[in-house]
């Protein structure tokens, strides 16, 4: 990795200083891994705190819907939160609207941990939680900032599938971080303790990681060859309208190519946990470990995501692992009565596909209007493919059976297998 060309190298000369792809790689993980931790805080939170914190006067089953009712408000509030912050981003400057949306996602996050109970606040509780949602979702869309898209435009050409991986680390990497702090919790604290006070110190953390993450951000915008590479449109917005006038139908492509990647990612972290807590007696901490040792599996099938990418392509490798997930979704049956084949499973799928899951969007798009289209692309992959997961699996198993919530994830597999053959049709037509 160290011996990776710059980046910049076509447009650096003597007085302007070279900009190295180890630079952005170490940014971009610590990046995604702040964005990863607080995500999967607020997720696990959703199952095992506000049920009981903010809807305790529901039935359990009933209170954990309320919760996950709530869990999209991020994600519809993100394409929204984009194009505003480009707009300021006019006024203010790149790093100003970086800065900006991290101190309304860390402000958020830190008020999402000061919550009054239901107790205490009554309907007000839930009002407040769906706020400050909406305000981390605000903050993350306001935070894009390409540099993700920057890294997989630039790696050297035989390994793009590697350099595409390594942002994707941050999802499993995040999720080992506050999985282990649950854990830690749920395992050493009295029920009651962690209910009272305990839960709320993983959402103070989060905000002492967003100024590591801050700060590593800004020192990189500030570098003379980030502006030489805004300059050539690399991190360089495009008008919204005129980059879908052209782009409407790759914009539709890359928002449901990766769609299996974003569905199996709930699937296998927030639902298998939200129906071990309502179906199960055994101590939570005992599935928090289970979790943890399928993020570890998660990291390792990651890495092998780049190097199999590499070597056979990434339409073969997303199609592979897309049927294998199809096949996957059958399994979701057995979490009734043993989760650890589908959870470990589970979790090694996710790394195979989420690894490449952002790797095939931006090269649907012009060099001019790819920072914009790949944001909104990945926005709306992660609205159609995660937002609504826990809600609408969990309200399937309720009412029908773990069967039917095992469809919704082959549902995704089939959308996304449907997507790449759509894609091969296009280019096959554009080529005749």
């Amino acid at each position: 990795m160290t011996e990776a060309p710059s980046i910049a190298a076509s447009r650096t000369t003597a007085d302007k200083p070279e900009f190295e792809l180890d630079e952005l790689v170490i940014t971009v993980i610590m990046a995604r891994v702040t964005d990863y931790f607080g995500f999967f805080v607020y997720a696990f939170a959703s199952v095992l705190v506000f049920p009981r914190v903010i809807f305790p006067n529901f039935d359990p089953a009933t209170g954990m819907l309320l919760s996950f009712l709530i869990f999209p408000a991020a994600f519809l509030a993100r394409p929204f939160a984009s194009q505003a912050f480009k707009l300021l981003e006019k006024r203010i400057g790149r790093s100003g609207k970086i800065s900006v949306a991290l101190l309304v996602l860390g402000g958020s996050t830190i008020a999402i941990g000061l919550l009054p109970s239901y107790e205490t606040a009554g309907v007000l509780a839930a009002w407040l939680l769906l706020v400050f949602r909406i305000g981390q979702g605000i903050g993350l869309g306001g935070s894009w900032d390409g540099m993700t898209l920057l890294l997989q435009t630039n790696a050297p050409e035989k390994r793009k599938g590697w350099y595409a991986m390594i942002p994707q680390l941050g999802a499993p990497i995040g999720l080992c971080v506050a999985t282990a702090i649950f854990y830690v919790l749920t395992g050493f604290l009295t029920d009651e303790e962690f209910i009272n006070w305990g839960w709320r110190w993983p959402f103070f953390a989060v905000l002492a990681v967003n100024v590591v993450s801050l700060f590593a951000r800004l020192q990189l915008i500030h570098s003379e060859a980030h502006e030489i590479l805004k300059e050539e449109y690399q991190l360089k917005s495009s008008p919204f309208f005129e980059m879908l006038s052209v782009h409407w139908k790759d914009v539709l492509l890359a928002t449901f190519l990766p769609l299996a990647s974003y569905a199996i990612l709930h699937m296998v972290t927030v639902f298998p946990l939200a129906y071990e807590t309502l179906n199960s007696d055994a101590p939570i901490s005992d599935f928090m470990l289970l979790l943890l040792i399928g993020g570890v599996v998660s990291i390792l099938s990651v890495v092998v995501s780049g190097l199999l990418t590499d070597r056979f392509g990434r339409r073969p490798m997303l199609a592979t692992v897309s049927i294998l997930i199809g096949g996957f979704s059958f399994l979701v049956t057995s979490l009734a009565e043993n989760p650890m084949p589908y959870v470990l499973i589970g979790y090694a799928l996710l790394g195979l596909s989420y690894g490449q899951a952002s790797s095939i969007l931006p090269n649907r798009f012009e060099q001019k209007y790819r920072y914009t289209g790949a944001a909104l692309a990945t926005n709306l992959s992660w609205i159609f493919g995660a937002a609504f997961a826990p809600l609408v699996a969990l309200g399937l198993s309720l009412e029908f059976g773990l069967a039917f919530a095992g469809g919704y994830l082959l549902s995704g597999a089939v959308v996304t297998l449907l997507a790449l053959a759509l894609l091969k049709y296009r280019e096959a037509r554009l080529a005749a």
